[in-house]
């Protein structure tokens, strides 16, 4: 009889390591390990080797890096959606094109099962599980850590040792890290204990802000329809252009952030989060936006980015909802095109001069000077109408507060005054 087969995530680290034999173990099945290229520095060669050492049927090294940045990053990216206004959503947007890959797979494969190491207590498993859901209701999910016996990170490094697994985690160095070209997280550890500073040796793409350069870097970056599309007026493909900001950010200590989030499953987490391109990336894209965006849209399009942010952080990507919302948003792009310069230095990135030839900004309306094409006087009735409600608001509390003969002296001086007829 032919064995089951069970597509698993595999990143060749701690969990997925051990899950891989364990899954062997308890089903005797076939393992098919697929793990996705989404910009982590890593080994993949290597990756794949340690899969067949430690009992893969088949594995998958599969290159999503383009089809993350076009179709997952820019979406957000002109959605202006942060998380809880710090987290730049690094992991969760790529849960859910890693999901779609693993569903493709499975569906290629003729297998019914995907497995994920996703914790119980995490936001990922949420992620996964409702994008499979969402592709093929059929597929059945299989999470260890929801199962099985083992209930630590330092019980997975006795399982490793006992069963000869080849990790690099150690219980002294103990972080688990969520790495593609967006950014790398860090949780666990003595990140655990929210007093503890993180410390220093954390960083993996980024520096500390005071052993950044003393001197400021410039860089240009131009948008077309809110997409980056060229750096110094060089036009660059999505990976390059995106690799290209992570140097430049990562070199000035730019990116690092270290928040308590709250998560979906109703606790709060902290993590230590580096962003270096895509913090440039947001401030030059809102700072194009306020050149070029009239106010209302602005407004309502922030309202907008909450929501969206939270169904991203959610794992909701292949919903109607998400959908509309990117719709709406690609609307508000169509004249979002210029360049900004970023200033940066010492953690910072300050958009510092920007041009559009849509921009809304005229000099002419602006200036402090004489003009011809505003008269200030305008503003007088302007300000009348505008504050008319405030007014009457404030007649009305006087009335009702100062009895019948203040009424009196009130309407008389009131009606000769021409403001306002009781």
């Amino acid at each position: 009889m032919e064995k089951q087969k069970i597509v698993l995530a595999y990143s060749g680290g701690l969990d997925t390591s051990i899950i891989l034999t364990w899954l062997k173990e308890k089903y005797d099945c076939e393992v098919i390990a697929v793990c996705c290229d989404a910009g982590q520095k890593e080994d993949f060669k290597e990756i794949e080797e340690k899969a067949y050492k430690t009992g893969a049927s088949k594995a998958y090294i599969v290159d999503i890096k383009k089809e993350f940045v076009e179709d997952y990053i820019w979406p957000v990216l002109k959605a202006g959606a942060i998380y809880e206004n710090a987290y730049l959503l690094g992991t969760s947007m790529a849960r859910p094109l890693m999901a779609k890959t693993l569903v493709d797979i499975a569906e290629k494969e003729g297998a019914f099962y995907i497995c994920h190491g996703c914790t119980g207590k995490g936001n990922d498993q949420v992620r996964f599980e409702t994008t499979i859901k969402a592709l093929n209701p059929a597929i059945k999910v299989i999470a260890p850590w929801r199962i099985w016996d083992m209930q630590s990170r330092e019980d997975l490094i006795q399982y490793a040792k006992e069963h000869n697994i080849p990790i690099h985690q150690t219980v002294e160095k103990i972080y688990s890290r969520d790495e593609n070209i967006w950014h790398i997280s860090h949780e666990g550890g003595n990140l655990e204990n929210p007093w503890n500073e993180y410390k220093k040796d954390i960083h993996v793409l980024s520096c500390e802000p005071e052993d950044a350069p003393d001197k400021a870097e410039y860089v240009e970056i131009s948008f077309e329809k809110g997409v980056p599309v060229a750096l110094d007026g060089e036009k660059l493909d999505a990976v390059t252009l995106l690799t290209k900001l992570n140097e430049m950010g990562s070199k000035n200590g730019i990116g690092t952030i270290d928040i308590i989030e709250n998560r979906l499953v109703g606790m709060k987490s902290r993590g230590v989060y580096e962003t270096p391109g895509g913090t440039i990336l947001f401030a030059a894209h809102m700072a194009l936006e306020r050149l070029i965006l009239d106010r209302d849209t602005m407004q309502y399009k922030n309202i907008v980015a909450q929501k969206f942010s939270q169904m991203i952080y959610d794992g909701l990507w292949f919903t109607p909802l998400r959908n509309a919302i990117s719709a709406f948003v690609d609307s508000t792009q169509e004249y979002v095109t210029g360049t900004v310069k970023m200033k940066l230095y010492k953690g910072n990135a300050f958009p510092c001069a920007s041009k559009s030839d849509y921009s809304l900004y005229s000099e002419e309306f602006a200036t402090f000077s004489a003009d011809d094409v505003y008269n200030q006087r305008d503003a007088e009735g302007f300000i009348n109408l505008f504050s008319l409600p405030l007014k009457i608001r404030a007649i009305q509390k006087e009335q009702l507060e100062g009895g019948s003969k203040h009424n009196e002296t009130l309407e008389r001086k009131v009606y000769k005054g021409g403001e306002f007829i009781c």
